[in-house]
C-alpha cells in the first residue's frame, strides 16, 4: 500500500497542519511517511500545499509528480493540481471555495462542504478536520485514535481544549462521504 497525497489551498486554511497530522498519524501507526510542505512568503492568505506519502514499504522518493489523492481547498489549487491526479485517484474538495468544478471522469470526486459544516458548529478553524475525516473514510488507512494523538502532538497545550471539537469535526467529515 502506498498513498500519495496532495493537500492544497491558501495559507491559514489548515493545509500544512492537515498534512502534518496525516504524516504523524501514519508514522506512529508504523507506516513509512514523508511530509513535504510548500508555501509562499505570505503564509496566511498565500498559496500553500503539502505532499504526504504513507506506505507500508520504504519510500524511494519524497517528491511526487502525480498523486493518488488530492484534497483541494481553493480554485487556484484546483486549476493547478487536478491534472496531476492519477487515473483512478480521489479528489476531495470544498465546493464553497471552488468556482469551476472538477471535470475529470477517470477519478472519483467527493465534494465535502467543510466550510458550511464548520459554520454550523460555529467553528471555522476546524473546517480542515471535516476534510480529514472524509479522507479517513475514503482511504481507511489511519485510525481515529492515532489521529487524535497526532493532533494533540501538533498543537500547543493551550489548544488542547479544542480536541473534542476536532474529533467531532473528523467524525462528521466521515459521515459526509456518500
Amino acid at each position: 500500500m502506498t498513498e500519495e497525497i496532495l493537500i492544497a489551498g491558501f495559507g491559514g486554511q489548515g493545509v500544512l497542519s492537515m498534512g502534518k497530522i496525516i504524516a504523524y498519524s501514519g508514522f506512529v501507526q508504523g507506516l513509512e511517511t514523508t511530509w513535504i510542505p510548500s508555501y509562499g512568503p505570505e503564509i496566511r492568505g498565500g498559496t500553500a500545499n503539502v505532499m504526504v506519502i504513507l506506505s507500508n514499504k520504504p519510500i524511494s522518493s519524497p517528491i511526487l509528480q502525480n498523486f493518488t489523492t488530492a484534497i483541494i481547498l481553493n480554485q487556484q489549487s484546483m486549476d493547478k493540481f487536478e491534472q496531476y491526479l492519477k487515473p483512478g485517484g480521489v479528489l476531495i474538495y470544498t465546493p464553497s471555495t471552488i468556482t469551476r468544478k472538477p471535470t475529470r471522469t477517470d477519478i472519483t470526486i467527493y465534494p465535502i462542504d467543510a466550510m458550511g459544516e464548520a459554520q454550523k458548529m460555529n467553528a471555522q478553524k476546524v473546517a480542515n478536520m471535516f476534510l480529514l475525516g472524509a479522507f479517513m473514510k475514503i482511504r481507511p488507512i489511519l485510525d481515529i485514535n492515532w489521529v487524535m494523538r497526532a493532533i494533540k502532538h501538533s498543537v500547543s497545550e493551550r489548544n488542547w481544549k479544542y480536541l473534542p471539537l476536532n474529533e467531532q469535526a473528523i467524525r462528521r467529515g466521515m459521515e459526509l462521504v456518500d
